[in-house]
């Protein structure tokens, strides 16, 4: 089930996020991990429109948008693979006429999704935190 987010979802968002962020980031250290949690929780989420999927009560992905702008999509590594990402897109598609982000060049998961959903790559920058390559990507419905 597709719901927007609600507070009391943090715990299991966060869950999601960090199993998702270690199979299509294992180049990342986890320091970069710690930081970046707390940036979903104090800056990323106040500003974003987040949907959540919930499965069994539980959520277990989910996706914020910030205008035109996929912050975030993840799919706890227990439920990848079941269409709930391809769900969740779609679902932004319906209520975006355009929608771009960034992907980590060694996010082979990651890629794979995003172009099996339409997206194309527009550009290709340096990461500057990381030291790491990302890919700005782009869908127009």
């Amino acid at each position: 089930m597709i719901r927007p987010y609600r507070e009391t979802d943090l715990g299991e968002l966060l869950e999601a996020w960090y199993a998702a962020s270690l199979v299509g980031h294992p180049f990342l250290d986890e320091e970069f991990f710690r930081r970046e949690r707390n940036r979903i929780r104090e800056v990323y989420l106040p500003k974003a429109e987040t949907w959540v999927f919930e499965q069994d009560g539980v959520v277990v992905s989910f996706i914020s948008l910030i205008e035109n702008e996929v912050g975030a999509i993840f799919v706890d590594s227990n439920y990848q693979g079941r269409g709930i990402g391809r769900a969740l897109m779609d679902h932004a598609r319906s209520i975006r006429d355009l929608l771009e982000l960034d992907v980590f060049k060694d996010n082979k998961v990651g890629r794979e999704f995003y172009e099996k959903c339409g997206f194309h790559q527009v550009k290709e920058h340096l990461h500057e935190e990381t030291g790491f390559m990302q890919l700005r990507l782009r869908l127009i419905r």
